[in-house]
């Protein structure tokens, strides 16, 4: 990409639109968009790494966070953890945050001996574009920890990685982010009983499907504090981001049998949403890799974006590239002079910085850009070998226009793309054949949004 001057873009849109595009190889030139925005950019410096320890260690100092440990002290358990979690994002998001406890009283269940009050930390930074203002990006970390066995709830479990890394993250997010402002609304969620069953998550998500929220895309960060695999080998410069692609439903629904029989496997809203933070984040943070895994989460295993996922939202996680599990459900010990549990030393907090900065760099470009265009569709009733996209007019008031995206069907990222004006179609001599397309909304200043698939219109 070559950046231009931000008051250049409706310019580039207009001209887009006046003229015919036509495209000879799916390896064309990107449109020149700006590279990056000085407001992310700004986001991006503020995160720091010795306050993500701060609060790395603060958590740890609670001794045990465990779902059901003690709830009364305001210096041991999970109820005093809870507590200094608002009281720290209300302090640092004075004025700007809405900090709530959510809760429910869950029953009993396989990993819960009595009926326990699950309590989740939720801080909204509302939108300040009416037009925007109820579409929401969570961005979410579990502040619950355990040991070997997941039932005892009274034992150390500092749970320094798995997840007081992820919630440092979450509070540092909240903290920065709540001092800038955003199209879009943000909520930065701290969760617990994630060990028990994904409880807190998914009252959240099933709330918000109840409600009927506008949930455009969820991020979840799980074990992001390690940069160091079980042999001691450093990678402090990449971090996994699960995506699922085909939900694993009991019965197909036909938008999704369509999405398959076009071959748009690869194309789900969780999918898009990965790519876009790929992009971004590796846009904003340089000699960072963000690695996309396909898969919902690691072998038999899972995380607070499964909620949201079942709930049919945009879901994904972040987790570092190699995890040590000495280091993670284990009971503090030392075997073999080497020591065992989930302590505060084998955590790296610049590197959870790192990962943090490709959350911000993220959730401000989604925040700031506008929705991801709607009801996308290819015309297919002409037999013929280009292709003409049509779609839904966003309502943004500062919407500059569209950008078709395009990659091989056997790419993974998009390889090339056009802008196209302020348009609701636009013809590509290009065979929808041959190709995967997506259509994105552009603003004034240049943010993009995700890409949306197209679906056949007949």
């Amino acid at each position: 990409m070559h950046p231009v001057i931000k008051t250049s873009l409706p310019l580039l849109l207009a001209v887009a639109a006046a003229s015919q595009f036509v495209a000879q190889s799916v390896h064309a030139a990107t449109p020149a968009l700006p590279a990056r925005q000085a407001d992310i950019d700004a986001i991006v410096r503020e995160i720091s790494p010795k306050r993500i320890q701060a609060y790395i260690d603060k958590l740890v100092s609670f001794g045990t966070r465990h779902t059901m440990s003690e709830t009364e002290s305001n210096t041991r358990g999970i109820g005093a953890a809870r507590r200094w979690i608002k009281a720290e994002m209300e302090r640092c998001g004075a004025g700007k945050l809405d900090v709530q406890f959510d809760s429910h009283i869950h029953p009993v269940a396989n990993r819960i001996t009595r009926p326990t009050e699950i309590v989740n930390v939720v801080a909204t930074l509302p939108g300040t574009q009416p037009a925007s203002r109820e579409r929401y990006y969570v961005v979410s970390g579990h502040y619950d920890s355990r040991v070997t066995d997941v039932m005892n709830y009274t034992a150390d479990a500092p749970g320094a990685n798995d997840d007081a890394s992820g919630t440092a993250a979450v509070i540092e997010l909240a903290c920065v982010m709540s001092r800038h402002k955003f199209d879009a609304s943000l909520v930065f969620m701290t969760v617990a009983a994630e060990e028990q069953g994904l409880y807190g998550a998914a009252n959240v998500a099933q709330g918000a499907k109840a409600k009927g929220m506008n949930i455009a895309g969820m991020l979840n960060n799980d074990i992001i504090g390690s940069s160091h695999d079980e042999n001691g080998k450093l990678n402090n410069r990449e971090v996994r981001l699960f995506a699922e692609g085909v939900p694993p439903l009991k019965e197909t629904t036909p938008e999704l049998r369509t999405l398959l029989t076009t071959g748009g496997e690869n194309d789900s809203i969780t999918r898009q949403l990965a790519r876009h933070v790929k992009e971004t984040g590796e846009r904003y943070v340089p000699d960072f890799k963000v690695s996309i895994i396909y898969r919902r989460d690691r072998y038999l295993r899972g995380g607070d974006h499964s909620p949201f996922l079942d709930a049919g939202y945009a879901a994904v996680r972040f987790t570092e590239p190699a995890e040590d599990f000495n280091h993670q459900h284990q009971d503090l010990r030392t075997e073999n002079g080497k020591k065992i549990g989930d302590l505060i030393e084998y955590v790296d907090a610049d590197y959870v910085a790192r990962v943090a900065r490709v959350n911000a760099a993220s959730l401000a470009s989604l925040a700031l850009a506008p929705a991801a265009p709607q009801e996308v569709k290819v015309k297919t009733s002409a037999l013929d070998n280009g292709t003409q996209l049509v779609w839904r007019a966003n309502s943004e008031p500062d919407l500059a226009g569209y950008r078709i995206v395009w990659r091989d069907t056997t790419a993974a990222e998009w390889q090339a793309s056009k802008l196209v004006g302020n348009v609701t179609e636009a013809r590509l001599d290009m065979s929808k054949d041959n190709v995967l397309f997506g259509v994105q909304a552009v603003d004034k200043d240049g943010n993009v949004s995700p890409a949306s698939y197209p679906f056949p219109q007949r």
